[in-house]
């Protein structure tokens, strides 16, 4: 996700463009701030100057307000000038901490609808005849009591089948404490959040419960990047010698949260333990809970207490299905449950909205393996052994490969849409070597996006886009009193930087940022979706003729010409020559 945009401030022509008109004039120029009075580059009486961009590397010249070039001149420090160098930038952060807050008002009317879909790719509903669900976080939504009840079950089970401590029982689910798509140090027990690039977003990395220092983890990393070969696969898997697990299903917040409670207990009581076999019966302990049924009997038997009503799941089928669209199902769970979870949410004719349904699908393997034909399932579980021709309206699959699914159906490439909550096991596959259409279903989505239009967000990181621009471009002054300047900014943005972290997560902050870079998560979910959104329900905001166009993102040599990538602030500030002269604004 995108931090705070100032694009959308163009609607407000007042002293928002004012602010920028010189920003973007100072960069094309490769112009940066000069304190120097030599001859050359002082201004004229009356002549006033832009501020300074917030990317791009340093550069020569003076810009005068209407964006010309006036002379080009070398950075002098405050021993060429005989200028008072404290009391200049500091000067210039308090005029620049006023303007941002001038912009507070402007950005504040300009808030995002958490409702809203999101392209990475352009799509076109209109070229969509096929719509494809999974079933888990797609249609089907679950309470915060789900992940305890995980929680609980996978704890007993450690504890009564696998004869760990009985005071583990004293852990109870901490529903805030991680997010989805964080990686796991299976030989090391670390769990930790890494951006796009493959670095570790220091601070956010806990061995239990607890944080590791960061000089502890650049100790153990040799620094801060963890190379390739380490990595999960493409699935996020840990297999082949991979020491690195990456957690992108939503089921996977107890495992994470297991998996921190059992290595905080051994720790505190100095047990000595192999956390490679610590993770294996943790994640045995997790899937157990799934294979063996027991959430699906839990969930059964109070589905009201579980399941989210789904009240605009039923108004997306209905919608699609009166514009004569056809509808799939394939879902790696099991027809009962997702029979009695779609009788709660739909009603008891859902099987009439879709042309197939397949249940134990298996997926990824679905999607990659020929080798599984398709059995039907009769609606009393039992599985029939004759052939499949068709696959029919009405009835219920079981496994099965999306090689078979094709040739049955004939639903190829861009005309087919379909839609899951894993990056990897439901869209990866289908981008890559399918050519369908994919849709993410992130709901951590709507949370991040409230918390994005809230006032302490919103103050908090058009001061820290500000304060950046003013260390990027004031760090060019060598001389000890300007340094000393420079340094207690670079505080000040470090404590602005965790602080955005902790408004989306105390432990690991946003799903989508670590600091200013994608995560990881964020890179994947980018590749391999063309759009995303917090729930199928955001549908309903859109006809079916709609098409998604992404946002042109500027890249770096780009950046020049996009408002939203200046630094906020200061502009129309004299240079200390310009102060001396008396030259007024």
């Amino acid at each position: 996700m995108a931090p705070l945009s100032l694009s959308r401030l163009f609607r407000s022509k007042g002293h928002f463009q004012r602010l920028i008109v010189g920003c973007n004039a100072l960069h094309t120029h490769g112009a940066s701030w000069s304190c120097c009075d030599r001859t050359p580059s002082t201004p004229r009486h009356g002549q006033r100057f832009g501020a300074f961009s917030g990317i791009g590397g340093a550069g020569q010249g003076l810009v005068h307000h209407s964006g010309t070039l006036i002379t080009a001149a070398p950075l002098c420090t405050s021993a060429d000038s005989g200028v008072d160098m404290t009391s200049w930038l500091w000067s210039i952060y308090n005029e620049t901490k006023k303007q941002t807050e001038e912009l507070i008002p402007v950005i504040s009317s300009n808030s995002m609808n958490p409702d809203t879909i999101f392209a990475n790719n352009e799509i076109s509903l209109q070229d969509i005849e096929i719509y494809g669900f999974d079933y888990d976080y797609t249609l089907a939504f679950y309470s915060s009591h789900l992940h305890t009840l995980i929680f609980n079950i996978a704890r007993d089970i450690l504890v009564e089948e696998h004869r760990y401590p009985e005071g583990l029982r004293e852990y109870e689910y901490i529903p805030d404490f991680v997010i989805r798509g964080l990686h796991y140090d299976v030989q090391k027990a670390l769990l930790m959040k890494i951006d796009a690039f493959h670095y570790i977003q220091l601070g956010t990395v806990y061995r239990g419960l607890h944080p590791v220092p960061d000089k502890e983890v650049i100790a153990m990393y040799e620094g801060s990047h963890v190379p390739l070969e380490i990595m999960s696969d493409f699935y996020g898997k840990s297999s082949h010698g991979h020491t690195m697990k990456q957690f992108m299903d939503i089921f996977s917040l107890p495992e994470m949260t297991l998996l921190s409670c059992v290595n905080d207990y051994f720790m505190k009581h100095n047990i000595d333990y192999e956390p490679v076999h610590l993770y294996k019966d943790v994640k045995e302990a997790i899937g157990d809970v799934h294979v063996k049924g027991i959430m699906y009997r839990a969930v059964d038997a109070d589905i009201e207490k579980y399941i989210c009503y789904g009240e605009q799941t039923h108004a997306v089928l209905r919608k699609l299905s009166e514009n004569g669209k056809k509808m799939f199902l394939i879902t790696n769970s099991p027809f009962d449950f997702v029979d009695r979870g779609m009788n709660y949410i739909v009603g008891k004719d859902w099987r009439d909205l879709f042309d197939v349904v397949i249940v134990q699908a298996d997926k990824p393997s679905f999607f990659n393996d020929r080798r599984k034909p398709f059995r039907r399932l009769t609606d009393k579980g039992v599985l029939l052994w004759d052939r499949i021709h068709h696959l029919e309206k009405g009835q219920i699959y079981k496994q099965g490969n999306l090689y078979e699914f094709l040739r049955l159906t004939g639903w190829r490439g861009s005309k087919v849409l379909y839609f899951g909550d894993h990056i990897y096991s439901d869209l990866a596959d289908l981008t890559l070597k399918h050519g369908w259409r994919t849709g993410a279903i992130i709901p951590e989505l709507r949370k991040e996006i409230k918390i994005m239009n809230g006032d302490e967000y919103i103050h908090t990181m058009t001061w820290l886009q500000s304060l950046t621009g003013l260390v990027e471009h004031m760090q060019v002054h060598r001389d000890p009193a300007s340094q000393a300047v420079v340094q207690e900014w670079i505080k000040e943005r470090e404590s602005l930087r965790s602080r955005t972290k902790d408004i989306f997560n105390a432990q690991f902050g946003s799903l989508f940022r670590t600091y200013h870079n994608p995560t990881y998560f964020s890179r994947r979910l980018s590749r391999f979706a063309d759009i995303y959104m917090a729930s199928l329900s955001c549908l309903l905001r859109y006809d079916l003729r709609h098409t998604f166009f992404p946002r042109r993102t500027p890249l770096q040599h780009e950046a020049p010409f996009w408002p939203e990538q200046t630094s906020a602030g200061a502009m129309k500030i004299p240079f200390p020559a310009e102060r001396a002269q008396g030259v007024s604004e």
